[in-house]
């Protein structure tokens, strides 16, 4: 069983979905504690630590890997978190209208309980996000939706923000927060 260091149930969502068997254990990891230039490093080191906290706290048998992830869009250079609030999402989608953005998912999966054999994997998958030439009353009306301001970068792909990507270049499950195909590549080889 994979165990999934994690709070998103987006993340979740994507693991049962594939039917992966998963169960979930919240890393605590103080993410502002762990800085990094580099948004594909940051992911890479954030991802490393949630899966390194949860499992040197493992005790059950049954969990063959940990899995730890972290995700971060990036725009023009500039890294975009959660919008502080709606005037924030309005002025960023304004700006992301009809533009090409990346998404960064730094992954990690360390062996389980008792399984010396396995190599710890790392990795960060980045899918290109391009953006529809939204209207303001359009940007407006997702952003009064409140999705934008539970989400890095302002938008949920599963969600209602779906509707709004124009195209990917990438992985589609990358930019809801794990990397299915990765994830597969990996445990196959367990």
């Amino acid at each position: 069983m994979l165990l999934l260091a994690s709070a998103s149930p987006a993340r979740r969502r994507l693991l049962e979905q594939a039917a992966i068997s998963h169960r979930v254990q919240v890393s605590g990891v103080d993410e502002e504690t762990i800085q990094d230039s580099a948004p594909t490093e940051l992911v890479r080191r954030l991802a490393q630590a949630k899966a390194i906290a949860v499992q040197s706290q493992l005790k059950d048998d049954d969990i063959k890997a940990v899995i730890g992830c972290d995700s971060l869009f990036v725009f023009a250079g500039q890294v975009y978190g959660k919008p502080a609030d709606s005037a924030q999402a309005v002025e960023r989608w304004q700006q992301m209208r009809g533009s090409w953005g990346e998404l960064h998912t730094g992954h990690c999966l360390l062996p389980g309980h008792g399984i010396t054999s396995q190599e710890p994997r790392i990795a960060c998958v980045t899918t290109r996000v391009l953006f529809a030439d939204l209207s303001n009353h359009e940007i407006a009306a997702y952003v009064a939706s409140g999705e934008p301001l539970r989400c890095a970068g302002g938008f949920a792909l599963e969600g209602l923000g779906g509707s709004l990507v124009e195209r990917l270049d990438g992985c589609f499950s990358n930019v809801i927060g794990l990397s299915l195909p990765l994830l597969r590549r990996w445990l196959s080889q367990i």
